[in-house]
């Protein structure tokens, strides 16, 4: 069975590299799918990983995203050094819903959705995973959006 690894860097990419089958990272960068692709010959899935806020009410989106994922602001390279959630809540009480909508693509627009993976596949990532933020319109996007969604995705 294939395993994905999620890497962040250089050095994770040496030691990890070996040991999986596919790259699995949360920021597009072109420099991390190179160098995993130079483990691997280039033969593997790069799977990049991004937040959506789905709704068709743009400020609950944004305030879903702001409630649930206000520490995605601050960029993996701070979010991978943060120990526990009262690390977390320190370092993101100061950002604002519109900090998280400026980072997160949030709203009912699939096209604007749609085009928040651009670039992870301008990075070179051959595959997307995408989060829905919270629970509160799980089945209705699974049940309405995401068929649409997809189509749009597979038209980038």
């Amino acid at each position: 069975m294939p395993i994905g690894i999620a890497v962040s860097g250089d050095s994770s990419i040496e030691r990890f590299a070996p040991l999986g089958d596919h790259l699995v990272a949360v920021e597009p960068d072109a420099d991390l799918v190179a160098g995993w692709d130079a483990a691997h010959d280039g033969a593997s899935r790069k799977i990049g990983q991004i937040p959506i806020s789905w709704d068709t009410d743009p400020d609950a989106a944004v305030a879903r995203a702001h409630d649930q994922f206000r520490w995605f602001g601050g960029g993996w390279s701070v979010n991978a050094d943060l120990p526990t959630p009262a690390g977390f809540a320190a370092a993101s009480q100061f950002v604002r819903p519109e900090d998280v909508a400026d980072a997160i693509a949030c709203g009912p627009d699939l096209d604007a959705l749609a085009e928040s993976v651009r670039p992870f596949l301008d990075a070179g990532f051959t595959d997307v995973a995408i989060v829905q933020i919270g629970d509160a319109q799980q089945e209705r996007f699974v049940a309405e959006v995401a068929a649409p969604l997809l189509e749009r995705l597979r038209a980038l």
